[in-house]
């Protein structure tokens, strides 16, 4: 078992399925994404760097893709959502939209590979 794998058996079920179908989003959209850490949370890493994380706190849930640019180029997208420099929060009952997280993803890919070249 992964980091993040381990995390979610310890989260309710609502959350746990949340959190999963954006795991398994990401594997989808970045297949070579594995399970690690990142900034002490567990994430999923590309080239072994933070590619996303998804964390529970006591009043929301949130994703942190590990970069301030990527959030910044889709927060007006998300007007009915709180969203601070490095994470976009949401609910169980709010998920954020999947064309949304797609390009949170992408964008968050497309940095790590400039980064990489």
């Amino acid at each position: 078992m992964g980091e993040l794998t381990e995390y979610y058996a310890t989260l309710p079920d609502e959350v746990r399925k949340t959190f999963d179908g954006i795991r398994r989003r990401v594997i989808e959209l970045v297949p070579d994404a594995v399970e690690g850490r990142s900034y002490g949370m567990p994430a999923l890493l590309y080239r072994g760097k933070g590619l996303l994380s998804t964390m529970q706190t006591r009043t929301h849930l949130a994703i942190y893709p590990f970069s301030g640019t990527v959030v910044a180029s889709i927060a007006d997208r998300l007007a009915d959502y709180s969203v601070s420099k490095g994470a976009i929060r949401f609910s169980v009952d709010h998920p954020i939209p999947p064309d949304v997280l797609d390009d949170v993803i992408l964008s968050r890919v497309g940095e790590l590979d400039d980064k990489s070249s």
